[in-house]
């Protein structure tokens, strides 16, 4: 699947044609992306312990990965302080010269 985390994506079929919006999860299984504020659906929920009152909740669903364009690669973080630490540890790090050997002389 070429669409990752973080992405922004537009959709190009489906009933949601024309929006756009950041990738907030994938499926690899079942190749589904859930984009946020696209494919909004409603649930109804009973009382539980999480929600005390139940009601009607608006979520977003999965929609097929074949069905959106990237418009936007998302920047990964992660990889970007990695590369930052490694180049500050280069830097630091000193750069071992070598000292002129001392020539003996026969005197000593």
């Amino acid at each position: 699947m070429k669409v990752k985390v973080g992405d922004t994506v537009k959709v190009i079929a489906g009933a949601n044609k024309g929006k756009e919006g950041k990738v907030l999860k994938t499926y690899k299984q079942t190749n589904r992306v859930i984009i946020g504020g696209v494919n909004i659906v409603k649930k109804h929920e009973k009382p539980g312990r999480t929600n005390e009152t139940g009601g009607i909740l608006e979520i977003e669903s999965a929609i097929h990965a074949s069905n959106v364009k990237i418009i936007e690669r998302g920047k990964n973080e992660t990889k970007k302080k990695v590369e930052k630490a490694k180049e500050t540890t280069a830097l630091e790090k000193p750069k071992k010269t070598k000292k002129p050997k001392e020539k003996k002389t026969g005197d000593e």
